[in-house]
């Protein structure tokens, strides 16, 4: 006879009790839990380890089909393969030069005159370039070294200008003062520091420096105007500097490189593979976006100018320095006016201080553009969190670079530099109030209603393995090539494009010595006239090479006292500007 399991309430009620559970079937159910937990946990460490050691993948085919390779494969359709290509068809006309653009034209990236502030990075007013020492006095070099680069821009453009390639300067480059702007007495005795060091080289002579509101007002009226009287400020203004359309650069010479039948240009096309051969040559596997097929050519030289795709592709080439590199995209927006009551009452590049933690490319400025024939004026960057390495990328790019050998580094990176992780976190919560809280203080009297947002280009700032510090992450821009000099990529964000004449004549030395040392030298020396020397040394060089530049350019110069040593004071401040020489009397120390 079964024994009656049920059991009265205090209403009457019966229920049937609960099922006893004994102590040893509960262990059965909690280690059957840990040991599925464990698997899973297992399956995924597999998973990730199989990703990380996973081979890199060459696409396509690996039969070329060209017997006798090409002489040049430039990736990329932006400033710096266009600048590349431009030396080569000039030193070598009868060179077979193929360039792989995956976009429907060059200048989309990076390059378009939306995508970047346009500055003509010359170190007059970006104070990142000029850090405080522990001893309280000003590092200059860095800035020299930007000023010394943007003057072979502008010996290289001038050239291109006087060879037909390039249109009327102001199409592509106009004037445009430079200034850095701060307030609070720490910020301001920085700032007077500054300009002092720096306006002992003869490349800053010029620079001025005011706290005098009134003054600050006249050169830059949208930051004075409803600004609290009370608040102390501070400014340096060069008036040599410059606004630079690279995207109209990009397209202007791709056009000219277009004329000379040894040049091929294909649109809409993308690079999957990269295979060494036995021989040193390259063969490149190309997918064609539209017609959905893919080719392989061989080539004796390889370039890889893709911007933030560079990092992927130098992977793919499989040759050992690329496992010294990984990447950490950045992107950015602006706020852009483009009526003509704020545009055209901005006539300067304002630069002010980042916030602690900030990237360098992340430097509150508001500049004057000249941006499809009309004038506007940005204000930004904004930093913008993405896992995307283009604007026009895929949100699988981060995860795509990531391998065995370089996850370490990464994740030290990550960890030393919590500041920029905290900041880009708060980045990416931002509202419009929150933008134009911060706008106001470089405009006060900026509205609303007045700007829009827009997202520029995508930067991948570099992680590198250093030999001495281990793994860093680097702003600026890096050459890596092969021990052979087959192939060379190009890595990194700012200064690029406004130095990218001087960056890609490293290029030619690197990959090309003896032609570079040898039967190039005359022709080089002729589009470059200061090459091989230094500007900053040589006041009188410096005045020959800015003079050719602004009449070619239609830009402003200063002559520099030719006996002015580099770090010595000049003993009186230069003239207030007037007409294309901004000396009005003859300057002495």
């Amino acid at each position: 006879m079964t024994p009656d399991r049920t059991e009265k309430t205090r209403s009457g009620k019966t229920h049937e009790p609960k099922p006893f559970i004994r102590s040893d079937a509960r262990g059965v159910v909690v280690k059957r839990t840990l040991k599925i937990i464990g698997i899973a946990v297992l399956v995924l460490a597999i998973a990730g380890l199989a990703f990380l050691f996973r081979p890199v993948s060459w696409g396509g085919s690996s039969e070329a089909e060209n017997e006798k390779p090409v002489d040049v494969v430039l990736i990329g359709g932006g400033i710096m393969s266009v600048t590349l290509a431009t030396y080569l068809q000039e030193l070598e006309p009868s060179w077979n030069v193929h360039l792989f653009e995956r976009m429907d034209n060059v200048a989309e990236e990076s390059s378009n005159g939306w995508n970047n502030a346009g500055t003509g990075h010359s170190g007059f007013a970006e104070l990142n370039y000029t850090p405080q020492k522990p001893d309280g006095s000003i590092a200059t070099e860095k800035a020299v070294d930007i000023a010394e680069s943007f003057e072979v821009s502008r010996q290289f453009w001038a050239h291109e200008v006087a060879q037909g390639r390039l249109p009327e300067p102001s199409q592509f480059i106009n004037p445009t003062p430079h200034m850095s702007f701060v307030w609070g007495d720490e910020n301001i005795a920085y700032l007077r520091k500054r300009q002092e060091a720096l306006v002992r080289n003869p490349l800053f002579y010029g620079m001025q420096f005011t706290q005098d509101p009134a003054q600050i007002a006249r050169w830059a009226p949208l930051v004075m105007q409803g600004r609290d009287p009370a608040q102390k400020v501070a400014a340096t203004y060069m008036p040599l500097g410059t606004d630079v359309n690279f995207g109209v650069i990009t397209r202007s010479l791709t056009a000219a490189l277009k004329r000379n039948p040894n040049f091929h240009l294909s649109l809409s096309h993308e690079v999957r593979g990269l295979s060494q051969n036995a021989d040193k040559t390259w063969n490149v596997t190309v997918h064609d976006l539209k017609g959905k097929t893919d080719r392989t050519i061989k080539s004796r030289f390889v370039f890889i100018g893709a911007g933030g795709a560079a990092l992927k592709l130098l992977q793919l080439s499989g040759i050992p320095e690329a496992k010294n590199y990984a990447g950490f995209p950045v992107g950015g927006q602006f706020l852009a006016f483009e009526t003509p009551a704020v545009a055209e009452r901005h006539h300067v590049k304002v630069y002010g201080m980042a916030e602690t933690g900030a990237p360098p490319m992340s430097v509150p400025h508001l500049d004057a553009r000249k941006l499809d024939g009309k004038s506007v004026t940005l204000f930004g960057p904004f930093a913008l969190q993405s896992t995307k390495f283009l604007k026009n990328g895929s949100w699988t790019d981060l995860f795509n670079s990531v391998y065995d050998t370089n996850v370490v580094p990464m994740t030290k990176v990550g960890i030393e530099n919590l500041d920029l992780v905290k900041y880009l976190a708060q980045q990416a919560t931002l509202t419009d109030a929150d933008r134009q809280a911060e706008l106001v203080k470089y405009f006060p009297q900026a509205k609303r209603g007045d700007w829009k947002l827009i997202t520029a280009g995508q930067r991948v700032q570099i992680i590198k393995r250093d030999p001495k510090n281990g793994a860093v992450l680097q702003f600026g821009t890096e050459i890596v090539t092969d021990k052979d000099g087959t192939i060379a990529a190009l890595l990194g964000a700012s200064p690029g494009a406004s130095t990218s004449p001087g960056i890609m004549l490293k290029v030619l030395d690197k990959a090309f010595p003896q032609q570079a040392d040898g039967v190039w030298a005359p022709k080089i020396r002729a589009m470059i006239p200061s090459i091989g020397r230094k500007l900053n040394a040589q006041p009188r060089l410096t005045n020959q090479v800015r003079r050719m530049t602004s009449e070619a350019l239609h830009l402003p110069y200063l002559d520099v006292p030719e006996d002015l040593v580099p770090g010595a004071r000049p003993a009186k401040a230069p003239a207030r500007p007037s007409g294309r020489n901004l000396n009005t009397e003859e300057q002495a120390l």
